[in-house]
């Protein structure tokens, strides 16, 4: 493909706008930034406080990472999707801002995969644990993702853009070379390809936590283990397919209109919508992933319970102390089934 010139990329963006309908998606990132905001800082805070020795742990904290590197770029979206943006932060955008987004929408995608599967296994409280469930290997494939995905996405930043006439709505697509396209369409092919293997694992991971749950039907007290780790499990496993398979749905035939092999403009606007509002879906995981650590991580509860009184966490029927309830008994069943399987001391 012939890289496209100036003229010919400022008569299409002018000829064929499909962001200009972005004000509703503005206003609603602009929420999840300010309501997830509060909940990753305060979850920063307990994790430094918090003692971290298991892998479950080293999974989280590359979560969280993900989330605040979402954090950091979400602003520059929200100012060039507003209109607030001069040419040079659009332009910024476009190279740098954007690609974090989808750096960091991928980190979650993987880390949450982990979670899913090491959650499995710890419920399944194998005698030896596995690879995965290893602090030192949790870390060392935690640096594969991080370096793979760097290797994917930051060609997109680094390659040369043309020159564009200056206009409202500028189409980050626009500002690439044919090279670049090209660059483009592979990263979206690669991290579509993590992403089904990653969803794979979660999808495995919730069918063997549903299976050992009708295996335990004869065996009532193997049972309730079963039921409590096949909640946790398909729990975080449906809002992880909630979350990010509506935006693969579209993400392939919208970089067909990216790469200009789908031509009708009309189909594109449509196209560009549909990838917003998955896109929205996909950003508002910011929001619960603090909530996750609270209940998946045993020892950031104990933590943020001697931070905080009883009405600031997420439950206030949630006891801080046994001296206060009594026993772990008194939790109410909606907490249960979220705690672990063994004992407060496990994740």
């Amino acid at each position: 493909m012939m890289p496209p010139s100036p003229n010919s990329s400022s008569s299409i963006a002018e000829g064929c706008i499909i962001n200009d309908q972005m004000g509703p998606f503005t206003v609603l990132y602009i929420l999840i930034f300010i309501i997830s905001l509060p909940g990753n800082l305060l979850s920063v805070w307990t994790f430094i406080r918090s003692p971290r020795a298991k892998s479950s742990s080293v999974y989280l904290l590359n979560l969280l990472a993900a989330d605040l590197l979402l954090l950091l770029a979400l602003p520059f979206k929200i100012l060039k999707d507003v209109g607030a943006a001069p040419w040079s932060l659009m332009v910024f955008h476009c190279q740098a801002s954007a690609v974090t987004i989808y750096i960091s929408l991928y980190a979650s995608i993987a880390f949450l995969a982990f979670i899913i599967t090491d959650r499995y296994l710890q419920d399944c409280h194998t005698l030896r644990p596995l690879r995965l469930q290893e602090v030192g290997f949790a870390r060392l494939l935690s640096v594969v993702v991080w370096l793979l995905l760097l290797l994917i996405m930051v060609p997109n930043m680094a390659l040369p853009i043309q020159e564009v006439k200056e206009q409202r709505y500028l189409s980050c697509s626009s500002l690439k070379t044919g090279i670049g396209l090209h660059w483009h369409a592979l990263a979206v092919f690669l991290c579509t390809a993590l992403f089904l293997n990653a969803s794979a694992a979660v999808l495995i991971s919730s069918g063997l936590s549903l299976k050992r749950l009708l295996r335990s039907r004869r065996d009532p007290k193997l049972r309730v283990d079963a039921r409590r780790a096949a909640m946790s499990v398909t729990g975080v496993a449906l809002a992880y397919l909630l979350s990010f398979v509506p935006y693969h749905v579209v993400r392939t035939p919208y970089t067909l209109a990216q790469t200009k092999v789908i031509t009708d403009c009309e189909m594109k606007r449509q196209l560009f919508l549909g990838k917003e509002s998955t896109l929205l879906l996909s950003v508002l995981h910011l929001c619960f992933d603090p909530l996750l650590f609270f209940y998946l991580y045993s020892p950031f509860r104990q933590t943020l319970r001697s931070m905080l009184p009883c009405s600031m966490l997420p439950c206030s029927m949630l006891p801080c102390s046994r001296e206060q309830t009594g026993s772990d008994s008194e939790e109410p069943a909606a907490q249960v089934m979220m705690q672990p399987t063994s004992s407060e001391d496990e994740v």
